[in-house]
């Protein structure tokens, strides 16, 4: 008597984790430029430390997301 062994594809789980991975990259940017250009206009004699500190965190999203990305179409 043989056994078969059935072997699933986790394809379209991979895909799910990446879309969720950039909508939460998409999300978090989104979040940043809004807190920074809302910070700009309460200070706008700030606006170029915010500016800067606004790129750094976006970057860091964009990383982490990238990473997400990245796990999620291992196989």
């Amino acid at each position: 008597m043989l056994l078969e062994v059935q072997t699933m594809d986790f394809g379209a789980f991979a895909a799910i984790g990446a879309g969720l991975s950039a909508i939460g990259a998409g999300i978090g940017i989104g979040k940043i430029g809004s807190a920074a250009l809302e910070s700009m206009a309460r200070q706008p004699e700030h606006s170029g430390m915010i500016q800067t500190n606004m790129f750094i965190a976006a970057a860091l999203v964009e990383g982490v997301a990238l990473f997400g990305v990245v796990v999620a179409l291992l196989k």
